[in-house]
């Protein structure tokens, strides 16, 4: 198997089994079932869409551990677009780049038929695509058991990610690694993805703050100028953003505020991201990497190129010099209290700091409570 970050990995998602299996997590066994409206035409019941915004999926969390794996060469996910449910997950799906997949129940309260369509897309995309070396299986179901199977005796790894209560036990088994998506960076509240409350240190300012000045010094006289040119000269830091380097990075700042950070509730969730302040972005990019590499590496260190490469993959917008910084290492230093840096060989190597927490790396099997269905 290839190193982790040196593959090449397919992620196939049941996306009506994941979303179900959540609601019923969080609401209890059935209840979504119980819950839905029956048909189209049926109004849903009291409450049900605040039920489903508490049982809400992360897709980008399943979608950054997937990218740990490797280059995600296909994400795609299987359901019936056309259920206002699903609908309703537009935001997310379109800012990862999601392949969707239609499939119509062939009759009322029948399934759709994705375990089928998935398991032969998969083993097709094997065939079609020999430099695959990961797949990634977001389901709980004992159907996709041969599935898993049939990957692995290909010779490729299997990574499956299920919600705990409503995974076969067996299909767990059947993988190479099994993930609770409880456990996934990101998802639990104990950890340094939730890193809004990290500060950018003293002297760095967000790169909008920075552009608006420069761009009031513009229009203000040219001795003004000049004066403020000199009094920020004597008390410039050497991790501090150039004039120059942000004056180039503004207009690809705006751009790239577009990050996702956290589910979308509606599809104008998405317009409040834009709006975000890319620092802060940047900050919970950074939080979820490092737990990511944490979880692949039983070292206390990570080197820094890898933790970047992490950041690309999760984000390929992202770059040190949009945000106002001479190098990666500027940026790091600038988080000091959510990672520490030790530059003092010629590789430069990175942990969460101290007062940080850091969760156990994944065995190669489920460790949640999972059904023996």
């Amino acid at each position: 198997m290839s190193e982790p970050g040196d593959g090449r990995v397919a992620v196939y998602i049941d996306f009506d089994n994941i979303v179900i299996s959540r609601y019923d997590q969080v609401h209890g066994r059935g209840s979504y079932m119980r819950d839905r409206p029956k048909s189209s035409s049926t109004a849903p019941k009291a409450g049900f869409a605040e039920k489903l915004a508490e049982a809400r999926v992360d897709l980008g969390a399943v979608i950054d551990f997937s990218s740990s794996f490797g280059t995600l060469v296909l994400t795609r996910a299987y359901a019936d677009w056309s259920s206002a449910v699903n609908a309703e997950y537009r935001g997310q799906l379109v800012g990862r780049a999601v392949d969707l997949v239609q499939l119509f129940p062939a009759a009322a309260y029948a399934k759709n038929g994705a375990d089928i369509r998935l398991a032969v897309d998969a083993v097709e995309d094997l065939f079609r695509l020999p430099e695959l070396t990961h797949v990634v299986i977001v389901a709980g179901d004992s159907d996709y058991i041969p599935l898993a199977q049939r990957v692995k005796r290909l010779g490729r790894y299997v990574i499956g990610i299920g919600v705990a209560g409503s995974t076969a036990k067996s299909l767990a088994a059947a993988c190479d690694e099994f993930v609770s998506y409880d456990d996934l960076p990101g998802i639990a509240r104990d950890e340094a993805a939730d890193a809004d409350d990290v500060e950018v240190a003293p002297g760095i300012e967000p790169v909008t703050e920075v552009a608006a000045e420069n761009a009031g010094e513009q229009e203000a006289p040219d001795g003004a100028a000049a004066d403020g040119a000199a009094a920020g000269s004597g008390e410039a830091d050497s991790s501090a953003p150039t004039t120059e380097a942000v004056a180039e990075a503004a207009p690809r700042a705006k751009r790239g505020s577009r990050k996702r950070s956290t589910p979308a509730a509606s599809v104008a969730d998405a317009d409040e991201e834009q709006s975000e302040d890319p620092q802060h972005v940047a900050t919970r990019l950074l939080a979820r990497a490092m737990q990511l590499g944490h979880e692949k590496d039983d070292s206390p260190w990570l080197h820094s190129s890898t933790v970047k490469g992490q950041m690309k993959r999760m984000d390929p917008s992202f770059s040190e010099k949009a945000l106002g910084y001479r190098s990666f290492s500027d940026f790091i230093k600038s988080r000091g209290d959510l990672v520490e840096l030790d530059d003092s060989s010629t590789a430069q190597m990175l942990r969460l700091a101290p007062t940080r927490p850091r969760r156990a790396r994944h065995s190669g099997r489920a460790t949640d409570p999972v059904s023996a269905r």
